[in-house]
């Protein structure tokens, strides 16, 4: 049972992580306007592919998993 504690209280803190980072995200410029995120405008058809963000960020939370579930 105290598995099932844990493993709780690890999702509600990565919850907590995702929260802070949607709330500041809109104060860092630079998030979602990498070099190699693809973002097309023509008229009034815009496409947006943040590619190089999402590699980025899943690079940072595939560390974060390693760090918080090795053994």
């Amino acid at each position: 049972m105290s598995e099932i504690g844990k493993l709780l209280i690890v999702f509600g803190a990565l919850i907590a992580v995702v929260g802070v980072v949607i709330v500041l995200a809109g104060r860092l410029p630079w998030i979602g306007r990498l070099p190699g995120d693809i973002y097309v405008r023509r008229g009034n058809f815009t496409f947006y592919f943040p590619i190089t963000t999402s590699i980025l960020a899943s690079i940072i939370l595939s560390l974060l998993a390693w760090l918080l579930f090795r053994k």
